[in-house]
Formats: structure tokens, C-alpha cells, sequence
């Protein structure tokens, strides 16, 4: 059956998440074959054929990628999706294989707390670095003369939103590339591709996998040149994902719906029971009506994620708040099945009040978590 005869049957994004990347049925096979773990791969003769050395290509990721990329963009067979070892390894190949000295980036001021360690390396190579904040469109003033927009919508930790579709149209217009870190969205929530953005790069360990257990990154991208560089780069770097990592990560991706319907409605639960505590402030959620970020991302976004944030009045009492928690591990990291929470100021990376809590919502049932969350407020005011 071809892809377009396969795809009438995928139409749905459950259907296509349980069925994205898996091969043609052999019979006595398994529907998923298991990793592949080989360093090295039958090579007689002149070098030919899709696998050579483990560095390059591994049967294990093809599926993987073959997946993301049908999730990334549904229908098209001129997007290139390469797995990588972790999401900093995926920012990374993109960054670091586009930009030259002398080149310009403009990153998110409000992004991931470990963007200022890349930006001190950025500015090491002789690449200019210049920031703004994610929240109205800020990064527009920053633009002329630049060779990459890095976009981070929703941003981490702050959840601020940007109108993705156009920063991409005014970055084009002068020449710049434009990246969009699609963690928080993942593939369900935001396709920065149909968008128009020239890459969609994630942290796979967070809920596209969503367990916890996996460590991995990816890059998609619509350009075949651009592409090669970035898997020019993962040759180079050797930051590649291992057999076993990719295999979870795909035998994850069946229950990615799932999973995401119910952590985002859960997330809006939650957000709605905080939104009634005045010791709270600063609550985002951009599922939230009244959230600043509502509008642009019910433009954009088909779900609005499983992380909310909010502050308490002071560190003592956010410690409180987590050690209170019975449902909710005190962890960092955020999308995996088990609801987390941080006091996020511990790390020292991020520009957010001592008291300020990101929390992760899992899949726990929502009358449970909502009484667990308000039971800790409760328990930490004393």
C-alpha cells in the first residue's frame, strides 16, 4: 500500500500516533521490531545501501524518525527528522551548524535555563548573540541583520507565547532562518512547520516520550540542505541517540494522545482550582481564557500543554508547598506520567521570583491531583 493509500486510514491523530513509523507486517515478525543494536553492519564491497557504521544510521532511529515525522507533518513526504542523543544535542546541531563567525542569532531572553551557557559559547566562535523576551512578539525588534531566530513558544518556564506564524513571515522577509523548540507543544499541541518555521527541534525526553525514562532530542526540517548539515554535524559530534533509547522512545509514541488529552485537561483543572487561592500569583496557563498568552495560542496551538506555573509569596513557603505534595514528585523535567513540581529559582538559571513553581501534570486522575495540590497549599500556610 503507498504512503497516500496509508495515509486515508491515518487520518485521526490517535490512529496516526499508534501506527506512526511502523514498517510493512511480515509475517512471524513483531508489528515494532526490537532496537537494533550494531556498531557496525555488513559492508562487502563498495560502500552502498542505507547502513554502514552505527554513527551514521541505525535501522531503530529510521523508525523513530519515520514516526516523529509523521507526526511533525502529517501528509508530507518533504520534511527530514534526525534523532538525537538529547534535546540540548538537538538545539545544539542546529545552532552550531548553521551559524558562522560573524553571523547573528536572536534567542529568547525568558528561554530554557540552559541557553545562557549556549549563548557563551555561541559568542566564544565570534557569533553575535542578541535576546528578547518571547511575550508580544518582542524578538521582531531584534531581527535585521540576523542568520537564525531561535523561538521558544510556549517559553520554559514562564510559559509566555509568540505569534509563531508572524515572527516566521518578517524573519523571511529578511533573509534569517527561524527555529521554533517545540518541547512544551510537542507535535499534538503546535506544528511550527506548517507554521512555517524552517526547524521544529524538541526534547524527546519530555512528553513526547513521557515516562521519564528516556533521554533523546530531534530535529525537523523541511530543507534538504540545511538538514545535511545538521546530520553532518550529528556525524561529526557523534551525538547520536542508542538503539534502546530510540526503541522506547517509538513504542511511547503510541500512547502520546492519550496521554496528552488527559494532562491537558488535567493541567486546566489544576489551573482553574489555583486561579481561586490568593496566596498564588503569577498563575500562566495558556489554556486559561483569561491567560495573556490565550489568544495567540488559541491561534496556533491545538492543545496547550501539561505544564502550569505560578508563584508563592515566598521560598520557605514554596519549599513548604512541595514537601506537602503526596502526589506530585519534587523533580525537575516536566511531561512524563507522574505529576512534578520545582521550586524553578534552585537552579539559578532562570529570571523568576524564589518562590516561583513550575508543575508538571501528569496522568493521575484529576479530582486526586486537584485535592492533593490544594490540601498542600493548605498544609504549607502554617
Amino acid at each position: 500500500m503507498s504512503d497516500a493509500a496509508q495515509d486515508t486510514y491515518r487520518t485521526g491523530e490517535g490512529t496516526r500516533a499508534v501506527r506512526a513509523g511502523l514498517p510493512e507486517p511480515v509475517k512471524n515478525e513483531p508489528p515494532l521490531p526490537g532496537p537494533v543494536f550494531a556498531a557496525h553492519f555488513h559492508l562487502p564491497g563498495e560502500v552502498a545501501g542505507p547502513y554502514s557504521y552505527g554513527r551514521d544510521d541505525n535501522p531503530t532511529w529510521t523508525l523513530l524518525e519515520r514516526a516523529i515525522g509523521e507526526l511533525e507533518a502529517p501528509g508530507r513526504d518533504d520534511v527530514e527528522t534526525l534523532v538525537f542523543a538529547s534535546g540540548m544535542a538537538a538545539i545544539s546541531s542546529v545552532l552550531f551548524s548553521q551559524l558562522r563567525a560573524d553571523d547573528t542569532v536572536v534567542l529568547p531572553s525568558d528561554g530554557y535555563q540552559v541557553l545562557p551557557l549556549v549563548r557563551a559559547q555561541l559568542e566564544a566562535y565570534g557569533i553575535g548573540v542578541r535576546t528578547a523576551p518571547t511575550a508580544g512578539d518582542a524578538q521582531l525588534d531584534a531581527l535585521d541583520g540576523a542568520r537564525l531566530l531561535w523561538i521558544e513558544s510556549p517559553s520554559n518556564p514562564g510559559l509566555d507565547v509568540c505569534d509563531i506564524r508572524r515572527l516566521v513571515e518578517a524573519a523571511h522577509a529578511r533573509g534569517t532562518l527561524v527555529a521554533v523548540d517545540n518541547t512544551l507543544a510537542t507535535p499534538l499541541g503546535q506544528r511550527p512547520l506548517e507554521l512555517g518555521a524552517d526547524f521544529s527541534v524538541a526534547s524527546g525526553t519530555k512528553q513526547l516520550t513521557g515516562h521519564g525514562d528516556v533521554l533523546l532530542g530531534y530535529v525537523a526540517g523541511r530543507d534538504p540542505e540545511a538538514m545535511g548539515a545538521v546530520r553532518r554535524w550529528r556525524k561529526i559530534v557523534g551525538a547520536i541517540s542508542g538503539p534502546m533509547e530510540a526503541w522506547l522512545a517509538h513504542r511511547s509514541l503510541a500512547t502520546l494522545q492519550l496521554r496528552v488529552d488527559r494532562q491537558n485537561a488535567t493541567a486546566l483543572a489544576v489551573a482553574e482550582a489555583l486561579r481561586q487561592r490568593p496566596e498564588i500569583s503569577g498563575l500562566r496557563y495558556p489554556g486559561l481564557p483569561d491567560d495573556p498568552a490565550h489568544g495567540t495560542a488559541s491561534r496556533q496551538m491545538r492543545r496547550y500543554g501539561s505544564v502550569v506555573s505560578f508563584t508563592l509569596p515566598t521560598r520557605t513557603r514554596a519549599e513548604r508547598f512541595l514537601g506537602a505534595l503526596r502526589l506530585v514528585e519534587d523533580a525537575t523535567s516536566f511531561g512524563g506520567v507522574r505529576s512534578t513540581a520545582e521550586r524553578r529559582a534552585r537552579w539559578g538559571g532562570d529570571p523568576v521570583p524564589e518562590g516561583f513553581i513550575r508543575m508538571s501534570v501528569g496522568a493521575e486522575d484529576p479530582e486526586d491531583l486537584v485535592t492533593d495540590v490544594l490540601r498542600a497549599l493548605d498544609a504549607s500556610a502554617t
